[in-house]
């Protein structure tokens, strides 16, 4: 409220007279309000945590992802050595080698031969498609023969590595085949594509027989069987001896 003053030239008399304002505070106040009714302070946000290192393959994954190899990828998780492997590449010391057999490398078997194999037979026959090291395209050419497999080394499970050129040649005893592709590869896991099935002798060959048993060795100092009391004669005649 503001008072002005009034006068009148005939009296020489002022008068006080309140007047009417515009309250600017209130203005200023309702503005005020609008603003922090309207625009929240904005919080600072805390930076978005940086992402983990990415974990190790997946075996299956990368072969379902080539969309060709069904068949073996089955055979991994029937024999649960997708389990194996998964785990050993979980353990950064550990570096795998997989020698991936497409469909039609399995269609060119003999109908039946799967369904005649038991299930360690199956497992072995899994395991020796699998190498326990990394090996590069380039490490081919260097590695030693025979190569170590999970299902064992040597003899009747004997992999053999030639290389001619950029071509690499896989050898079994029973399986003549080459590489024909790469999958997938890091610096720990190397997947393959392989255009036949890699056939140990050891599962598809019989197996040799046991040994005979060695004779047993006569006893030294053993009696003759021969009544004491008889000789033979090189006539063949017996001849009894009297007492």
């Amino acid at each position: 409220m503001h008072q002005a003053l009034v006068g009148s030239s005939n009296t020489g008399h002022f008068i006080q007279k309140p007047t009417k304002m515009v309250p600017q505070f209130l203005f200023s106040f309702s503005l005020i309000l609008s603003f922090l009714l309207y625009c929240p302070p904005t919080l600072a946000q805390s930076p978005a945590a940086a992402p983990g290192p990415p974990g190790p393959a997946n075996v299956t994954k990368i072969l379902e992802k080539g969309g060709q190899f069904s068949v073996f990828t089955r055979l991994l998780k029937a024999t649960r050595e997708d389990v194996t492997l998964n785990g050993q590449l979980n353990n950064t010391n550990n570096a795998i080698t997989i020698f991936a057999p497409s469909d039609s490398a399995f269609s060119s078997l003999k109908p039946g031969t799967l369904n005649s194999l038991n299930d360690q037979e199956k497992a072995e026959l899994v395991q020796f498609h699998i190498i326990p090291q990394y090996l590069s395209s380039s490490q081919f050419q260097t590695v030693s023969n025979p190569l170590t497999t999970q299902a064992g080394s040597g003899g009747r499970l004997e992999l053999n590595v030639t290389t001619a050129g950029n071509s690499v040649n896989i050898t079994t005893g029973l399986t003549n085949t080459s590489v024909s592709g790469t999958i997938y590869t890091d610096n720990q896991l190397a997947v393959y594509q392989v255009d036949k099935v890699l056939l140990p002798v050891d599962i598809f060959t019989p197996k040799p027989p046991p040994p005979a048993p060695a004779p047993e060795k006569t006893k030294k100092g053993s009696k003759s069987a021969e009544s004491p009391d008889t000789s033979v004669d090189n006539s063949g005649a017996v001849t009894f001896k009297c007492s």
